[in-house]
């Protein structure tokens, strides 16, 4: 995604942890992990709470886990021959099918918000990976200023929460998940996390 120039406006602790975790997530889903990326991941350190405990699995498997062990289940999860065990898609989870209206929506919806897919990226935009980029981006103003609650929580609602805590979960229990299934338990205790939140939000 292209970000425009970034806002001045004091982002406070928590939306910056929000938006951290979202965008770890991000990058975890839209590329094979490299050394680099699996070192990140082996530091990391969670307290005691479920979604902390889950962090803590992610590190363990992440220091026993190979680049080319972490290709290849990538590919089986994702890319397969003709297509991989999960399709990571709003569009497909939703309907069942892929470039549908979800699809269509989110496109309207970046597009009401300056948000513009990169020219080096060609996959759907309701993809899981640039999804959990574009919500840390807007919680943090990479595409102009932060943006207030209300719109995170009419974001999530439409683009995410109806699917992405069910994709997390299948993730998760993959035949082909070993890291990735980590990063799903990760991806749905966080995604319960937001959902529960915005719903408090909303009172």
């Amino acid at each position: 995604m292209n970000a425009q120039t970034a806002s001045e406006v004091k982002i406070g602790d928590e939306d910056r942890l929000r938006a951290d975790v979202y965008n770890f997530l991000g990058l975890l889903l839209a590329r094979p992990a490299d050394q680099i990326l699996l070192d990140q991941c082996s530091d990391l350190s969670g307290d005691e709470s479920e979604l902390g405990q889950a962090m803590n699995g992610l590190a363990r498997v992440a220091k026993v886990s190979k680049v080319k062990g972490v290709e290849s289940e990538f590919n089986a999860l994702f890319i397969g021959l003709g297509r991989g065990e999960l399709l990571p898609y709003a569009s497909f989870y939703i309907t069942g099918f892929l470039n549908e209206k979800p699809l269509a929506a989110l496109r309207s919806d970046m597009a009401a918000m300056g948000i513009r897919r990169s020219e080096t990226v060609y996959e759907p935009e309701d993809n899981i990976a640039s999804l959990m980029e574009m919500m840390g981006a807007l919680i943090v103003g990479r595409f102009g200023e932060p943006r207030p609650v209300e719109v995170q929580r009419e974001f999530f609602n439409k683009h995410i929460g109806p699917w992405a805590g069910h994709f997390f979960t299948d993730l998760e229990g993959a035949k082909n998940s070993v890291f990735y299934g980590s990063v799903g338990q990760v991806g749905r205790l966080f995604m319960e996390i937001e959902r529960e939140a915005f719903r408090m939000s909303a009172r």
